[in-house]
């Protein structure tokens, strides 16, 4: 069984029926002992840094997904929830995360340009993704394909050898990282249609 967190934020319905139409079960779950059961877990997320850590802690879910973690079960975190598995984030403040992974979330700069075009902010829509290292979350996925994004905010990892794939806008940045047993990815899986679903498949078939 593959659990699906829900702490009061984020698309979930999308993200299980992603799994649904890949054969795999996916459960969303509000109770934080449910998670004894689960063989996998995804933790996605939208919304601001601040708030989805606060639900995170209201809920009781911080020390049984530390738990899982080290218990070796596989973990992906989609779009926010890639961002709280860092030290901390810079947006509206600074604010703790999970601490699994050393680095910090950053903003776009306000800057950026392609073409003499300024670019804006958030970063949304389909982007081409470079793997730097294997993981495998992407099997079967060929260098180049397209995912799709919504994010203002990126990752800036301590250690450049957590990062399996990155993109670009305006700046290079990390696109997914995996470290063990924990893998997360800044686009959405569940909105990539064909390349997402496969993605979501080879987590699926994982074992702990």
């Amino acid at each position: 069984m593959i659990a699906i967190i829900d702490y009061g934020m984020g698309n979930l319905r999308s993200v299980q029926k992603a799994f649904e139409k890949i054969g795999s079960e996916a459960v969303v779950i509000t109770e934080p002992k449910k998670l004894s059961s689960a063989k996998r877990i995804v933790l996605p997320g939208v919304g601001a840094f601040r708030d989805c850590i606060h639900n995170l802690e209201q809920a009781g879910f911080i020390e049984p997904i530390l738990k899982t973690i080290t218990d070796g079960l596989p973990f992906l975190g989609i779009c926010l929830g890639l961002q709280l598995l860092f030290t901390e984030s810079e947006e509206f403040g600074l604010h703790k995360g999970l601490g699994i992974i050393p680095g910090r979330v950053v903003r776009f700069p306000e800057d950026m340009t392609e073409s003499g075009e300024k670019l804006p902010v958030p970063h949304m829509g389909w982007n081409q993704v470079s793997f730097k290292s294997e993981s495998p979350l992407f099997n079967g996925i060929p260098e180049g394909s397209n995912v799709y994004f919504v994010h203002s905010y990126y990752v800036k990892p301590k250690e450049s050898s957590v990062v399996t794939a990155t993109s670009n806008y305006g700046i290079d940045f990390c696109a997914a990282i995996q470290r063990d047993n924990v893998m997360a990815t800044q686009f959405h899986p569940e909105k990539s249609q064909a390349v997402g679903l496969q993605i979501l498949k080879n987590f699926a078939r994982m074992k702990g």
